[in-house]
Parts: structure tokens; sequence; C-alpha cells
């Protein structure tokens, strides 16, 4: 199986794709010292993605570097928001921002919703983009509801208002490995795992052809 490289200067994504990628040969752009700032122009996640992972895959073949980039475009979609914040979760009220306090204000935005109003979803679509220009994509989805206070300092983003049913704490009370199981982008890996294992796989098998 190739390299693969996370197409993320996000340290939180970088950490919890290692985390449920260790059995995997894999390296962050930094560690390869490629970059690839892009423009997120697509209108859903998994048109980000692949924005995102053929660029670095682009970086990768001129640098001469061997591997699979592989890209998330991760977001939250609110009900109450009509499905907001979704594709600019990340630049929603400003990209630098801090999410305390993007998070404190979509509470202050809530505080008058009621709880079977208060639905929310984390989405992530994952693409990898291989060297000879093979491009695969999967998306996973993890169910939830916005809290009415801020709780937990684990995980990132808006991980402390991001209530998930399976174990009625935020996503920023859980830990790495509970966290990593059932969220949104622990399943769009898993899904992802399983075909670069078919491709490479099939790889293997017209080589030997």
């Amino acid at each position: 199986m190739k390299k693969l490289v996370i197409a993320s200067g996000n340290a939180g994504k970088v950490r919890e794709f290692k985390e449920i990628l260790k059995d995997w040969e894999i390296t962050s752009m930094k560690e390869e010292g490629v970059f690839a700032e892009v423009d997120e122009t697509g209108v859903t996640f998994e048109e980000n993605a692949e924005i995102k992972a053929r660029a670095l895959a682009d970086r990768l073949k001129t640098a001469g570097i061997d591997a699979i980039a592989i890209a998330d475009d991760s977001g939250m979609e609110v009900d109450a928001f009509d499905g907001g914040p979704g594709v600019y979760s990340a630049r929603y009220l400003g990209e630098k921002t801090p999410y305390e306090e993007k998070n404190r204000i979509i509470l202050e935005k809530l505080i008058d919703v009621p709880e079977e109003k208060r639905g929310a979803r984390y989405v992530c679509a994952i693409a990898a983009a291989w060297p000879d220009g093979r491009i695969n994509v999967a998306q996973a989805v993890c169910n939830g509801k916005i809290a009415h206070k801020s709780t937990g300092t684990g995980g990132f983003g808006y991980d402390p208002i991001f209530v998930v049913p399976e174990y009625s704490r935020s996503m920023a009370e859980l830990t790495a490995d509970e966290k990593n199981q059932i969220s949104h982008r622990g399943k769009a890996l898993e899904k992802m795992m399983k075909i670069l294992e078919e491709e490479s796989m099939n790889e293997k098998k017209n080589f030997g052809e």
C-alpha cells in the first residue's frame, strides 16, 4: 500500500487521521514539506474534499513523492439554521474567530429553540487522489443535537456543543477511542480504507497479469 499524505494543516484533524489509521503509513503535508493551499469553491463536502486531494496530489507528484493524497471536507449542519453552516463551517463567523467564540454565539442564537428542534449532524467527505489521477470519495454522517451549554475539553471545533445520542455527552467529552468509533470522520475513513484496500489489490492483480 502506498503512503498516505494528509491534505490538512489542522493539527486536530491530522491527529485524528493518525489515530484512526494507525496501521497505515501516513504523514502530513508539514512532515513531507509540501503545501497545497486551495480555494474551497465546491458547493458540497465531496467537491471540496476532491479539490484539496487533487491539489496535494499535484504537489506530491512535482516533489517526486510517490503517495496517495487524502483530504477531507467536513462540517456541521444545524436544523435550526436550515442546514447551515454546512460546507462553510470553518469559515462561519470568520475564519480567524476562535471556536470558543463561535460556539458561544451559536448557543446564544439557539437559546429559545426547544429540544426537539435542536437536531444537527456532522458530515465528512474523504477524497483520495492517486498519482495516476484516479480519485476515490467516501462520505459519512454522525447525527446528534446542539447542546444548551458548552462542555468538555477534548476534540476541537464545534465538539463542545455537539451532543452524541449514543453517549448523551458532547463530542468534546468523549475519549479519543469513543469519538473515532462513532464520528463522521471515523466512519468516512473506515469506508475509504476499504476502497483503498480494494484498489491496491486490483493493482497487484493487474501488475501480476
